[in-house]
């Protein structure tokens, strides 16, 4: 986790009970953490707000940590009816925005004070910010679509008995999608080959641990079919997700991709493991994966990842996997 960092002073001025506040250049870790801060004194002030102005005509970067002070600030403003305006956004600003879709909920005003109204538009890649090298290294992206190539030709070859067993075992579709959290925390859908019986997510309630509060995971799911616990324990499931790094949603090695819920209750330095593509395998793979329950070891395998990276350290970590996964096959067999 991240260690206790020195506070950033922002400055604000008062239009009438209204601030605005004057964003740094750069709005990572440090900034972020003592942003959100600042903007809880504001919201826990005796007189409260009518809006928070946000200028950010000095902001060219924004990484995770950014847009998770962003989002968890907006729901406290929410939360207080009080409305969040940005001004002064520029294009940098604009491109992170869009690719989170942040643009669709915050309001944003231009210079005479009127609202924008942004449109869907593709985003543009030269203005999202390098949160870490892995991000532009072409190197990655090569292997990584080589490497989805190779694994869509497999996944090809053994998705014929796979598609067979899983209809023959349980009735209903052959992929499972589900949405998840991305590079910055773009949402986009992660594709497997379903191993749970059709109804699975509604009936998540269901089976739920009485004593814990917690859904029961691997075997002790009843949700999972037969088919779908052998799957589960070679990895097969898995293989559609080459898809997923072939369109760049994904990579071959990074950190594992949450879901929105589990975004939803993360501090802003947890932000930080969206600072790098989430991938098929990684550090949480590799060391234990079901075994690793804890939400701290995630984030700290998450962390030590993006520390460690190399394209010689990926290698290694793709190694591993392949080893462990000879081993899942053997075993089950």
């Amino acid at each position: 986790m991240v260690s206790q960092t020195p506070k950033v002073n922002f400055q604000v001025v008062f239009q009438g009970d209204n601030p605005r506040i004057l964003l740094p250049a750069r709005l990572s870790i440090l900034e972020a953490v003592s942003f959100k801060t600042k903007c809880q004194q504001l919201l826990d002030a005796e007189t409260v707000p009518e809006k928070i102005i946000l200028d950010f005509k000095q902001t060219t970067f924004v990484d995770s940590s950014g847009i998770g002070a962003l989002v968890s600030v907006l729901k406290a403003a929410t939360g207080n009816n009080i409305e969040l305006v940005l001004q002064h956004v520029g294009p940098q600003v604009t491109a992170v925005l869009s690719l989170t879709s942040l643009d669709q909920v915050l309001t944003i005003e231009n210079t005479s004070g009127e609202p924008i109204v942004t449109e869907t538009r593709p985003v543009d890649n030269k203005q999202l910010p390098v949160t870490h090298p892995s991000v532009r290294s072409w190197v990655k992206r090569f292997i990584d679509i080589l490497g989805a190539i190779v694994g869509l030709s497999i996944t090809a070859v053994l998705s014929v008995p796979i598609v067979i067993a899983i209809l023959l075992d349980s009735p209903g579709p052959i992929f499972f999608g589900q949405i998840r959290c991305g590079w910055m925390g773009k949402h986009f859908k992660i594709w497997k080959f379903r191993s749970m019986i059709p109804d699975a997510e509604a009936r998540k309630s269901e089976v739920k641990n009485q004593a814990t509060g917690a859904i029961f995971k691997n075997d002790n799911d009843p949700r999972i079919t037969k088919v779908g616990g052998f799957l589960r324990r070679t990895s097969l499931d898995e293989l559609p997700q080459f898809w997923n790094v072939l369109k760049g949603d994904m990579s071959l090695v990074g950190t594992r991709p949450p879901t929105p819920d589990e975004v939803e209750r993360y501090e802003v330095p947890q932000w930080q493991r969206l600072d790098v593509k989430p991938g098929m395998t990684g550090e949480w793979q590799v060391n234990g994966r079901s075994q690793i329950k804890n939400f701290e070891d995630i984030i700290r395998l998450d962390l030590k990842y993006q520390e460690n990276w190399s394209l010689v350290y990926d290698m290694k970590l793709i190694f591993k996997t392949i080893m462990i996964l000879f081993q899942k096959s053997s075993g089950a067999m």
